[in-house]
């Protein structure tokens, strides 16, 4: 099977992994979800209906609209300094979207070269790569995080920096497995037969084969990322504190619980729906990434 070919049938997959997702109404749904969360981060500007830093405290803790004593101005309401909840969340998943994808496209990078080297190259590199996957395996994520984090200080692209470089075991090891099972493939050993140069092999042949996986691994890491922003914000060791953020906005929130309950929970709303939609359309994307699902 020349390469041509093998990349071909990926096409032909691709297409057929498309329709199956299309199939799944769960996914369909979380895809719509996440499409208006997109598209509220982007067009952010446009669509809020006021500066989420305006303070003004003769409006302070003003509950929903719908509520009794609430402000037509202020669906969502308004927090302890007056600043209206709905502008904040709008603006939040700004800073959410940019640093999970961000993080997971860093993490993919570093993990898809430790993978393709390790798992073409084999021997001591392999070993040494692996080990260093194992060495931090045996830390927390979060709290490797945190440590990074405290040291380093706090900034967007700090935050970017450490979740992307905390994630990529997990595309490092997947990638490696598919490279070992392609390395012994015809395409390969007749490319390194007639002299193609290692690189060229891992860029043109072994790469295009693995992109499956990896957009799996890096939709679940980008809820991850998001998840673990928040964390970090929430701790006050994320993004500064002028930078909207939903963990920023929980941390704030919290102490008005009992009273003022919809500072908290509208960010805290908009953080699950968000991981879990990105969850569930990465967990469509494993399914119909399963070769077996062709078989039915």
């Amino acid at each position: 099977m020349t390469a041509t070919t093998v990349q071909t049938s990926k096409r032909a997959t691709g297409f057929v992994m498309a329709r199956s997702l299309l199939r799944n109404q769960l996914a369909v749904v979380a895809l719509g979800v996440l499409a208006l969360i997109v598209a509220a981060a982007l067009l952010a500007p446009l669509i809020a209906p006021h500066d989420p830093n305006a303070q003004d405290l003769l409006v302070r803790l003003r509950p929903p609209a719908w509520l009794a004593g609430g402000d037509a101005a202020h669906l969502l309401g308004t927090d302890q300094l007056g600043r209206d909840v709905l502008s904040r969340v709008i603006y939040g998943s700004r800073v959410s979207l940019l640093v999970g994808a961000s993080a997971a496209l860093l993490a993919g990078v570093i993990g898809a070269a430790a993978g393709l080297v390790a798992g073409f190259r084999g021997g001591w590199l392999d070993r040494v790569l692996m080990r260093v996957a194992d060495v931090q395996l045996a830390f927390p994520s979060i709290l490797l995080a945190l440590a990074i984090v405290g040291f380093l200080g706090s900034g967007l692209w700090y935050v970017i920096l450490v979740l992307g470089f905390t994630g990529w075991v997990a595309y490092a090891r997947v990638v490696r497995s598919e490279v070992l099972s392609l390395r012994t493939r015809e395409f390969i050993t007749e490319a390194r037969a007639i002299g193609v140069r290692d690189l060229t092999i891992m860029r043109r042949h072994l790469l295009p084969n693995v992109m499956a996986p990896l957009a799996t691994i890096g939709t679940l890491h980008v809820a991850a990322a998001v998840v673990a922003e928040s964390s970090l914000s929430y701790l006050g060791l994320g993004v500064p504190k002028e930078i909207v953020t939903w963990g920023a906005m929980l941390s704030d929130g919290q102490l008005y619980l009992g009273t003022s309950w919809w500072v908290a929970v509208f960010p805290g709303l908009a953080l699950m729906l968000t991981s879990l939609s990105i969850n569930v359309t990465g967990d469509a994307l494993r399914d119909v990434a399963d070769p077996k699902a062709y078989r039915r």
